[in-house]
């Protein structure tokens, strides 16, 4: 079963914590986004293996946008 990591809102991602294949716990900090000048941490929704990183530091993102898949 996959799940996939959302953005929760418009912004840019200014850190990737995470690598495909790592194993991650439920909301361990995967990305850093910064939107309203806030950095905003995005966890994992749930524990799991990172399948795929769909996005890279530097990147703009909308909300609800794809950030990565865990397995």
């Amino acid at each position: 079963m996959s799940v996939e990591v959302k953005a929760p809102m418009v912004g840019k991602i200014i850190s990737v914590k995470a690598e495909v294949g790592q194993s991650v716990g439920e909301d361990d900090e995967m990305f850093i986004i910064e939107a309203m000048k806030m950095e905003i941490p995005i966890g994992a929704p749930a524990a799991g293996t990172v399948k795929e990183i769909k996005v890279e530091a530097g990147k703009s993102v909308e909300s609800d946008d794809v950030l990565a898949i865990i397995e």
